[in-house]
């Protein structure tokens, strides 16, 4: 298959980038990061894996989408706050045969994309591997393992397009699971980003420091709490027990993992808590479900990234 990966020069952009194009699928990336491009296209897209190898892709990178003209599938890994001019900036990318994927954090992204490209086109999902950047066109791949799951936005939608993407995936080594339910399971991972990403962000804490027992830890599970409620709300079945103790596991196995938000907030960048925990205090508000934990949150990282400026 053809692939564009939308902020491909970025952490998760870049590992997909890497992993199609070793399963031996045609890849560009599309990204408006000079540097990064620059780079790509010189030395090739490296990504440093947790056993010390090194992956180097030779992919097209651009900034002009109709350089690498109509795909397969467009894989959106930008930050929420970017898929609106994201999304206008790929329409080159997209015709009536493209599926358009978002793998991106948060709620409320493949809305913004069905906003401009046909709602049945529009695959979701999410990924529980991580990365980070380390310089231009160079990629610490953090976590190489884990489940990815997608699934059509379009309520009763076929699967076919999902499963052709999926099945790509599944070619790189991916694991995936192909499902009609995937906006449960987006909500699954919000409400693990709305309990470890701010909170992190504030405490600078890494994973196994944010998981281990304590009145923090306690915090964690009021905010899984109310996440889970508004979840519940809307209709998705999923189980505060389960989500309680699986936000333990991943946190107790982090060790030195960093949060992507906590990334963010160290570089002084803007952060993703409107489409987390914000999300969460949107949907509260609609369905009249009290959530002061998750308002305060996006209420303090909101004040942390004014004082950036004051």
């Amino acid at each position: 298959m053809k692939f564009a990966i939308v902020g491909g020069a970025g952490a998760m952009g870049g590992v997909w980038a890497s992993r199609l194009n070793a399963g031996g699928e045609e890849v560009a990336i599309l990204d408006v990061a000079p540097e990064a491009l620059g780079a790509i296209n010189r030395d090739g897209l490296i990504v440093e894996r947790k056993d010390g190898s090194t992956d180097v892709a030779r992919v097209v990178a651009t900034d002009q989408a109709e350089a690498i003209g109509a795909t397969d599938a467009v894989i959106f890994f930008t930050k929420s706050y970017h898929t609106a001019e994201a999304a206008a900036l790929a329409r080159p990318l997209v015709d009536a045969k493209t599926t358009v994927v978002s793998l991106q954090n948060g709620w409320g992204n493949s809305d913004t994309l069905a906003s401009i490209f046909p709602p049945e086109q529009i695959v979701m999902g999410v990924t529980y591997h991580s990365a980070m950047v380390r310089g231009p066109g160079r990629i610490a791949y953090t976590n190489d393992a884990g489940p990815t799951v997608i699934g059509p936005y379009a309520d009763g939608a076929r699967l076919d397009r999902a499963e052709a993407v999926g099945a790509a995936m599944t070619r790189a080594g991916l694991e995936m699971t192909i499902t009609p339910a995937v906006k449960t399971e987006i909500w699954k991972k919000l409400i693990l980003n709305c309990a470890t990403l701010p909170t992190s962000a504030l405490t600078r804490l890494y994973a196994g420091e944010l998981g281990k027992p304590g009145p923090l830890l306690d915090f964690l599970d009021v905010i899984t709490g109310e996440a889970t409620a508004v979840a519940n709300g809307l209709g998705y079945e999923i189980d505060l027990t389960e989500r309680i103790e699986t936000i333990h596991g991943l946190l107790g196995r982090g060790g030195k993992g960093k949060a992507s938000m906590l990334q963010d907030v160290e570089g002084q960048r803007k952060t993703e808590i409107d489409v987390i925990n914000g999300a969460v205090v949107r949907e509260a508000d609609r369905l009249g479900i009290e959530v002061p934990v998750n308002r305060g949150l996006v209420a303090l990282v909101g004040g942390l990234e004014r004082s950036w400026q004051q």
